[in-house]
């Protein structure tokens, strides 16, 4: 609105100057070059009706050239600032009329509510969660124009500073389940600390960029304080021991020896460009493929004719001795006479995290960075083939991109899947959009900061589901159904109507693993089910 004011402002000076201007030199041209004097008032008027075309000139005719001219410039300029205040003025003050503005507080009773601090979109898969659960929130934005923009898609949206106890009783926090806060460290650890002087009681959850600066928020208040780059560059880590040993360090636990990970088939490997009936995977290793991922995208339930290409990452359930079978099965048979060597592109907090986990291991690495600092090995851009030549790239088992920006991690996928055509390439991304893209420009795992960050507040929120797994592609949560009670999985087509699995039964305490499509789901049964972010929420909307 301040700028439509400013627009308003100069558009109204620039035409009073052009009337003055023109009434006084047609007062001027009126006596010198006509002979019939007119006084500054009839100059204007006739400037007016000139300028706003509902007259044509009460003094016509005129009958000297220099008056005609004059005239013909006189209806060009009034033509030229009618039309200008169309798009300038009245266009932009008729939309701010129309516009719905975002309330600076809560118009209705709201509890046991979500308080979120403020939007940004790394918050976008909590809200699907809270939709999805029914659960109602309120989005704090101190942005005019940005909660105005919101509230026209959102109607829980209000103006007001979280940062400020105004701002927060206008949120109704004294009636919350909780409130997030995730602006920046600085700002965050000030909200913490307003939330607590309006409600102590409230359950506070902060998102902290740095690490480090999670005790400031403990300090502050904060219940939970969730640091969700070094969990990405810890699962990032596992990925590249994984895809090189045997061992699956990142595997959710369930029950006693059931264990599900993602594995991912190698290039190079005897499994890449098999089916799945082929490949003798449930033969030689006894585990259960219960998904693929191909390109980003997540198949449920694969059948025997389902294709295993190069890239694609199996989600397989079993023992742990088991699931080590399967990832020797899909080790490449390119690089098994050589040391074991990654490369990780990018050493912010992400790229530190691979960097420390893989201390722990014999795997050796290099670091590229943008900038030089202490731990980097090579210093360039990741998107200049010259950079990644100097930091061995072609002869690299796994490359770690753990860039800032989504862009550059795009294109730094295209040119070393051109570099390295075998090499395995291992991506975080910022938003969840991207991921697909960087699929499709060739990277074989990609994991996205927003859904880890979204999953992470979820599982806070929604105290009475278990969230076991946060860093994986796919979600692994332990919860009840009850409108399955008394069915069995077949009759309630849970597979097709949700693209969800159910892995397990908490029964007495006690996890049953052995389950099959005629499993009668009883009243106290919590159910452990795998799938997608939006293959969980559908199954919640569907049977919880």
């Amino acid at each position: 609105m301040n700028g439509l004011k400013r627009r308003i402002v100069l558009y109204v000076s620039v035409l009073g100057v052009a009337l003055l201007v023109t009434s006084l030199g047609y007062q001027w041209g009126m006596a010198t070059y006509e002979g019939r004097p007119r006084t500054f008032l009839d100059a204007l008027q006739f400037t007016v009706e000139m300028f706003t075309t509902t007259g044509f000139g009460g003094d016509s005719p005129w009958e000297t050239p220099q008056m005609h001219a004059y005239i013909i410039v006189t209806d060009l300029l009034g033509m030229i600032l009618l039309v200008g205040a169309l798009p300038v003025v009245a266009t932009p003050l008729l939309k701010n009329v129309l516009a719905t503005s975002a309330p600076e507080q809560i118009d209705e009773d709201l509890t046991d509510h979500v308080v979120i601090c403020s939007d940004t979109t790394r918050l976008d898969v909590l809200i699907d969660e809270l939709d999805s659960g029914d659960v109602p929130y309120v989005i704090v934005e101190p942005d005019r124009d940005r909660a105005d923009e919101l509230h026209e898609t959102n109607d829980h949206v209000i103006k007001a500073d979280p940062d400020s106890t105004e701002g927060l009783h206008a949120a109704q926090l004294a009636s919350a389940r909780a409130l997030v806060a995730d602006v920046s460290d600085q700002v965050d650890a000030s909200i913490v600390l307003t939330a607590k002087e309006v409600d102590p009681d409230v359950s506070v959850i902060s998102v902290v960029e740095e690490p480090a600066k999670a005790r400031y928020h403990e300090l502050a208040g904060a219940d939970h304080v969730l640091s969700p780059r070094p969990l990405i560059g810890n699962s990032l880590a596992a990925k590249v021991t994984s895809a090189m040993r045997t061992e699956i360090d990142e595997a959710v636990t369930v029950g006693d020896e059931l264990r599900l990970a993602e594995v991912s088939v190698r290039h190079g490997s005897t499994l890449a460009g098999t089916t799945l009936a082929e490949s003798t995977i449930r033969e030689e290793s006894g585990v259960t493929v219960i998904g693929l991922w191909i390109d980003g995208e997540f198949t449920p339930a694969p059948g025997p004719n389902t294709q295993l290409p190069a890239g694609s990452v199996l989600l397989a359930s079993g023992r742990a001795d088991q699931l080590e079978t399967l990832v020797e099965m899909t080790q490449s048979t390119i690089h098994e006479f050589h040391s074991e060597h990654a490369v990780i592109v990018g050493y912010g907090q992400v790229g530190q995290a691979v960097a420390a986990e893989l201390d722990t291991t014999s795997i050796s690495y290099t670091v590229v960075n943008q900038d030089d600092s202490d731990g980097v090995d090579a210093v360039g851009d990741a998107t200049e083939a010259e950079t990644l030549t100097e930091a061995g790239i072609e002869d690299a088992d796994t490359v770690v991109l753990a860039l800032p920006d989504d862009t550059t991690t795009e294109f730094a996928t295209l040119m070393i899947r051109d570099l390295a055509p075998d090499t395995e390439i291992i991506a975080r991304v910022n938003q969840h959009a991207n991921v697909s893209k960087t699929y499709r420009a060739g990277a074989d795992y990609v994991l996205s900061l927003t859904s880890v960050t979204g999953r992470m507040i979820a599982s806070q929120v929604f105290e009475e589901r278990d969230v076991l797994s946060l860093e994986q592609q796919v979600k692994v949560v332990r919860e009840r159904a009850p409108k399955l009670v008394g069915r069995t999985l077949a009759d309630a087509n849970v597979r097709e109507t949700t693209e969800t699995t159910v892995i397990g039964i908490e029964r007495d305490g006690e996890v049953r693993t052995d389950i099959g499509p005629q499993t009668t789901i009883e009243l106290e049964d919590e159910l452990i089910v795998v799938g997608t972010d939006d293959g969980i929420r559908a199954f919640d909307a569907a049977f919880c």
